[in-house]
């Protein structure tokens, strides 16, 4: 064994170390053996978990301890200190958790528990006998996967498709783009998770109607499905322009896995890529281009990217580090015309283009919600149950427009995070549980070095208050509306983000707007 070897950071705690050493809502990281643990007390109790967050290898210890919770910094999981549970996605498996005992005026961790998932008080009414999952994206995962948790011994049958078991999503457009994570990193689970938890998973599976009468999925095979629950989660579909030559081989939009490979194959003999498009997805794929030494012009209408989300100078700070990294802006213009090996602009801009990806949003996927019936507003209607307008249908994801009690408004957003928290809350309820989704939105985008986090929601705003300097990439800044902060964007203020979204969630509902 080399001498050099890293060893686990801090204390031996089976040595025990002194109570008065460890304050109320302090966290201590030390270990166990080779495990780096957490020591954690919240009043007179001590709890030893997992060092790190099991999404991304989060140091939980510069997060925030809140009602016997620990929140990773980094893309605000949540777990609980006493089971070890993944409460709040990201994060979908639990932590480790060894027995702590106090003596002498010490705290020593022993042996590691054995952990159960804590399951809830099953509702009066019986659970039902067959659930049936539309979309094999984040909300239907984790819903399946709730569903499990929860002791649900009935059958799931997920309907997606896509022809890939479901992915992290996010890391398509950053790590896994750029060529910084194997391919193994984006299941979400391994493939015989499906079949250990009896979880029918049909890929490739296209579903043309719904019958809420007889309450049944239709195929594009002939086949049907019968439910007694049913979950819609088709999630969205990449928008394309269309302008000339947009349908051309090598213009590409992002949303699966195989578009992400595409867009890879295509990048291995590509000098010259044109994003259209400065959203957050567009700013991804530009950086990850660019980390594969490709040169990428942005075309977008704006005046600054992202500046209606994040505001102008968070937006001009975004713009900076690209052209720091070689990305050229063509903003306030679009394009005209795609041509083999050129993006014509309107301004008449000629740009050399081997490879084009057009980030230019996405819409949600109703139609099948549509032809059921069912009430849609620019997405599917639903109550703060994430029920439809239909008995015994719910609503998650991107397609969900519900009562959000942080704004005050009816809101659907485009999360991944919230798209795993409202899976699993639709999970509960189609359980019986009748348990409100109040949860505060959040997403986390990634610019090269740095990290964009972003909790609550604000459409517009008539004020913006910033706390550090945003030029410095050093910021929390809180976007408010008539006095009342709606939403807040960090950069490296991990604890000031999970700070802000514990206010957010206890600051009591707004009157419906």
């Amino acid at each position: 064994m080399a001498e050099d070897q890293a060893k686990p950071a801090g204390p031996d705690l089976t040595q025990g170390i002194p109570v008065a050493d460890l304050a109320d809502g302090a966290m201590l990281v030390g270990h166990v053996g080779d495990d780096e643990v957490l020591l954690a007390r919240q009043g007179d109790d001590v709890f030893a978990v997992s060092a790190h967050c099991t999404h991304y290898h989060g140091p939980l210890a510069e997060g925030l301890l809140v009602d016997g919770m620990v929140r990773c910094p980094w893309h605000h999981a949540c777990f609980s200190l006493r089971t070890g549970e993944p409460v709040r996605p990201p994060a979908l498996s639990p932590l480790d958790c060894w027995s702590t005992e106090r003596r002498d005026g010490k705290v020593f961790v022993t042996g590691k528990k054995e952990v159960q998932a804590a399951t809830r008080a099953r509702p009066a009414a019986a659970p039902p006998e067959r659930v049936v999952i539309v979309g094999g994206g984040a909300a239907g995962f984790a819903a399946a996967e709730m569903l499990r948790r929860q002791d649900y011994q009935g059958s799931i049958t997920m309907l997606s498709n896509d022809d890939a078991a479901p992915v992290d999503r996010p890391n398509l457009s950053k790590d896994y783009l750029a060529g910084n994570a194997p391919e193994e990193w984006v299941p979400l689970r391994p493939d015989d998770f499906y079949t250990e938890n009896g979880i029918e998973l049909r890929l490739k599976t296209n579903v043309t109607s719904i019958d809420p009468r007889s309450q049944e999925v239709r195929l594009s095979d002939g086949g049907s499905v019968p439910y007694d629950r049913l979950l819609l989660a088709t999630g969205a579909e990449p928008i394309r322009l269309t302008i000339p030559g947009a349908t051309n081989a090598h213009v590409h939009t992002l949303r699966s896995l195989a578009d992400s490979r595409a867009v890879i194959e295509r990048a291995k003999g590509a000098r010259r890529a044109v994003v259209i498009g400065a959203s957050f997805i567009g700013l991804e794929v530009a950086a990850s281009l660019r980390a594969r030494e490709i040169e990428v012009h942005v075309v977008a209408p704006e005046k600054r990217p992202m500046e209606r989300i994040l505001g102008p100078d968070m937006g001009d700070l975004v713009r900076r580090l690209h052209e720091e990294h070689g990305v050229v802006f063509h903003l306030e213009d679009t394009p005209a015309a795609i041509e083999d090996k050129r993006v014509r602009l309107a301004s008449g801009v000629l740009l050399e283009a081997d490879l084009v990806v057009m980030g230019v949003g996405v819409r949600p996927r109703i139609e099948l919600a549509e032809r059921a019936g069912l009430a849609i507003d620019r997405g599917v209607i639903a109550n703060a149950f994430l029920e439809a307008s239909a008995p015994g249908i719910f609503a998650a994801g991107d397609i969900a427009r519900w009562p959000d009690p942080h704004s005050g408004q009816s809101i659907r957003v485009e999360h991944w995070v919230v798209a795993q928290r409202q899976g699993q809350a639709a999970a509960l309820n189609m359980l019986g549980h009748r348990e409100p989704f109040a949860a505060v939105p959040f997403f986390w985008s990634q610019h090269y070095d740095l990290p964009i986090n972003y909790v609550g929601h604000a459409e517009r705003w008539d004020e913006l208050v910033v706390e550090g300097d945003i030029a410095a990439k050093d910021c929390l800044v809180r976007y408010k509306s008539r006095g009342r902060t709606l939403a807040a964007a960090s950069i490296y203020r991990d604890v000031a983000s999970l700070q802000e979204e514990v206010s957010l969630e206890r600051s009591g509902p707004v009157a419906p707007a």
